[in-house]
């Protein structure tokens, strides 16, 4: 059930930052132009998608005002039109507010619309009532109202909108043939050119005779395939199958967007019935729907409920008889619905556009300097990666998923005698420098500079952005292939991020615009694009980075594991690093109870001070703490599961043991069982699990940092090994360039040592410190002076 939380305004603002506004300008498209009158609104932001050919799709407003009750109906309208955001369209939710037809509600607008569900006091609104509503509303008797499919087909297209997505249509009544109870549904798609898809007619129906005034009235009706092969039923609302086949079948959105181009070329009028299948999982049995529909429709014919009124009287006893189970079908068709309309909508938007069907490759992207310099030569990156573009992949020591950025960084240039940090509230003298960035791609090019062989995996936007970091990607010789490219029709925009320094170099605040690699897998092709890319290449390590989503990040250490790759975390920021331990719409978290050593998913985390204590606390909330296979480890190194006091300050420091982060280090090493704490200008904190029978172990040069030691006749544990490093240098003032990227060069120098070859990262450890000091001395992100420490890498692998 759909959870309904805070005040209305606030969850359905939450939709992806609606900034719309209604006026009274023209607008035109093409051939098709609408314009604003007292009678008929449009919203800013749909008025500039059909102009500019974004993908848009129309929402009915009945569902709200005569389907759900309040406040689910606001909750539902606040979820559909996300659905449509989160699938690259456009949503214009269409109504009648106070006697004018709305094409495009306003958040405030769509809520006091649907919270008439609780008053009962909104008309339903079809093709013939629009006049009426209307005229009222001039005459000073302003109505709410709710647009069934034939109102929202009649002003969808006056505002030259072509797919609509609802839940069921309207079709021939039983007993028709003599009651002439037809939908008005019907005779508008005969007459109005709009792509309906929904989950067939409602189950109630007539649903042969339906079919049969379709076909009269000139409508191609056809169903998604839905994955399967041959004929297929057309789907009867809660039920899958109605055991009536399909005029036609339609294997997906590629071929429906088609289907649209085609008609509206050829100018035929008349609109189209996509028919999309519900979730296999919610379909009730077509004996079992039936017998309740059966029983539904005979009360109604009794108490006398007809017209208007039969649909939502035999929809409630449908309800009622069938214990609710048909309120999540019904919900769930009508997700489902929404989805599909507007993928179709995307690809007609791509057609109409480009003049290809199911477009697979974005603009060539050009190279920094003069227009001519551009040649034929330069290829268009594939959306999807096929088994042509695999076999030109080669193995690769290190995989990198992370964010790729345009980063801006502010270091703040105080007047004399001014603080060292930036004034508040006001315009400050900086000097700004613009780099490529991103998490993700500094490890890669730290990586790639100390001699790793790289293969980095991000996600960019069609955008200016992305295309100037395609081009740098290109000039740094990290490859490109692994980079997903998002149309611009999808409304994805290239990450990028904003640091503003203080006087002295540090970190005064940062913004970051990372909502690229928050996508989910589906849309984002994990399987189809990037697992083969793992499968291809067969990487030593594969680092992943906190900017994905907990979905992706799981996805990315699930593939790893199962291509044998060993993988490392980089929390990014503390409220990022949390997402190794969450639970993500059922997805299993990257790291969960399972993942304990010996079965443990990550083998190495980087966080500093402040992540590495959000990470804790994610996992003890989480109830890693009380797991059998922790209790396990921690029994085995014969210690408390926070460490001695006085042996962890000798190890280390009292302000570091004050601070809890050794004993943070220990309790994760269970499922972390490598953690290099970067602790800043105290240096970096080595926190590792042992194995048995490590000679480490009773090597006298080591005793200093072996803090317990298991039994000699445990299988799995040794010891725990804990070093501090100290800083490769102290920086004298004013030689610090910028701490952007120090972080990322560190973690990237120790997994291009331990690719080398070396298994101890204490080994790697002071190299690391010192690119990332070379880092700290350079402008912008990673060093490109990192090469210079190539032959002492290579030393490394010797």
């Amino acid at each position: 059930m759909l959870s309904f939380r805070a005040s209305s305004s606030r969850l359905l603002c939450r939709t992806a930052g609606l900034r719309v506004a209604t006026t009274t300008t023209h607008c035109a498209r093409r051939n098709h132009s609408f314009a604003q009158s007292k009678f008929f609104q449009v919203s800013e932001e749909v008025r500039d998608a059909v102009a500019t050919g974004k993908p848009v799709v129309a929402l009915e407003s009945t569902i709200y005002t005569h389907g759900f009750p309040y406040p689910e109906s606001v909750a539902l309208a606040s979820l559909l039109e996300t659905v449509v955001r989160a699938n690259g369209g456009i949503p214009a939710t269409i109504g009648i507010l106070n006697g004018v037809a709305r094409v495009g509600l306003l958040p405030d607008e769509l809520i006091e619309l649907a919270s008439t569900a609780q008053t009962k006091n909104a008309l339903k609104v079809s093709r013939r009532d629009l006049g009426y509503i209307c005229g009222l509303g001039m005459a000073g008797k302003p109505l709410h109202g709710g647009t069934t499919v034939s109102g929202t087909m009649v002003l969808a297209h006056l505002a030259g909108i072509k797919v609509f997505g609802t839940g069921g249509l309207g079709g021939v009544h039983r007993g028709g043939e003599s009651s002439m109870d037809i939908s008005a549904d019907l005779t508008e798609l005969g007459r109005t050119p709009v792509a309906v898809v929904s989950s067939g007619c409602k189950s109630f129906l007539d649903i042969p005779r339906t079919l049969e005034y379709l076909e009269t009235e000139g409508v191609c009706v056809g169903t998604f395939a839905d994955g399967r092969q041959g004929s297929v039923d057309v789907p009867a609302f809660f039920t899958r199958d109605s055991g009536l086949r399909s005029p036609k079948v339609i294997q997906d959105e590629a071929e429906a967007a088609a289907i649209i181009y085609a008609q509206s070329k050829l100018r035929v009028s008349s609109g189209l019935l996509f028919a999309n299948p519900l979730p296999e999982e919610y379909s009730i049995p077509q004996s079992e729907i039936d017998t309740i529909i059966n029983e539904a429709v005979r009360l109604a014919d009794v108490e006398g409920h007809h017209g208007s009124d039969n649909t939502p009287f035999v929809l409630a006893k449908i309800k009622e008889l069938s214990g609710g189970k048909t309120i999540a079908a019904n919900r769930a068709l009508v997700e489902a619905n929404v989805k599909r309309a507007a993928r179709v909508a995307m690809e007609l938007s791509r057609l109409e556009q480009f003049g290809v069907l199911n477009e697979q490759h974005m603009p060539a992207i050009p190279r920094i300097g003069r227009a001519d310099q551009a040649t034929s030569s330069e290829t268009k990156p594939k959306l999807h990666l096929d088994s042509e573009l695999t076999t030109q992949l080669e193995k690769a020591d290190v995989l990198v998923a992370g964010s790729l950025a345009i980063d801006l960084a502010c270091d703040y240039v105080p007047a004399a005698g001014l603080k060292t940090t930036p004034v508040p509230q006001t315009s400050n003298p900086a000097i700004i420098e613009q780099s490529l960035g991103g998490v993700g791609h500094n490890v890669a090019f730290a990586s790639r500079s100390l001699g790793s062989s790289v293969m980095f995996c991000s996600v960019v936007g069609d955008d200016l952005s992305g295309r100037t970091a395609l081009s740098s990607l290109q000039q740094e010789n990290l490859p490109t292939i692994g980079v997903k490219v998002l149309p611009a029709l999808s409304g994805a925009r290239t990450a990028q991020y904003v640091a503003v320094n203080d006087a002295t170099r540090d970190l005064h605040v940062a913004m970051a615009d990372m909502g690229i690699m928050q996508l989910n897998a589906e849309t984002l092709d994990f399987d189809g694009f990037w697992e083969p890319i793992i499968s291809r290449t067969k990487p030593q390590w594969v680092v992943v980075d906190a900017n994905w989503s907990p979905e992706l990040i799981s996805k990315w250490v699930s593939a790893a594991n199962k291509h044998g790759a060993r993988v490392a975390f980089e929390p990014v920021s503390t409220a990022k690093s949390q997402t190794l331990f969450k639970t993500s719409a059922g997805i299993e978290a990257a790291v969960g109870e399972s993942a304990c050593v010996p079965n443990h998913s990550v083998s190495l985390a980087a966080p500093n001070e402040y992540e590495l204590a959000a990470m804790y606390m994610a996992a003890r909330d989480n109830g890693l703490f009380e797991s059998a296979g922790w209790w396990g480890v921690i029994d085995a190194l014969r210690m408390s599961s926070s460490g001695s006091r006085d042996r962890l300050v000798a190890v280390t420091s009292a302000a570091l043991v004050d601070a809890g982060i050794p004993q943070q280090s220990i309790q994760l090493l269970p499922y972390l069982p490598c953690i290099v704490t970067k602790l800043g200008a105290r240096g970096a904190l080595l926190t590792q699990l042992l194995k048995p029978g490590d000679p480490r172990l009773n090597a006298p040069e080591y005793s200093p940092y072996i803090l317990s030691r298991a039994t000699s006749t445990d299988e799995l544990i040794g010891g725990v090994y804990m070093r501090l490093f100290p800083p490769a240098a102290e920086l004298a003032e004013g030689a610090m360039v910028s701490v952007n990227g120090a972080g990322d060069t560190l973690l990237g120098a120790i997994i291009a040592g331990l690719a080398s070859g070396r298994d101890r990262v204490e080994d790697v450890l002071p190299l690391a410190q010192e690119a990332s000091l070379m880092t700290l001395k350079s402008p912008g992100g990673v060093s490109t002076d990192l090469a210079l420490l190539q032959p002492q890498f290579k030393k490394l692998a010797a």
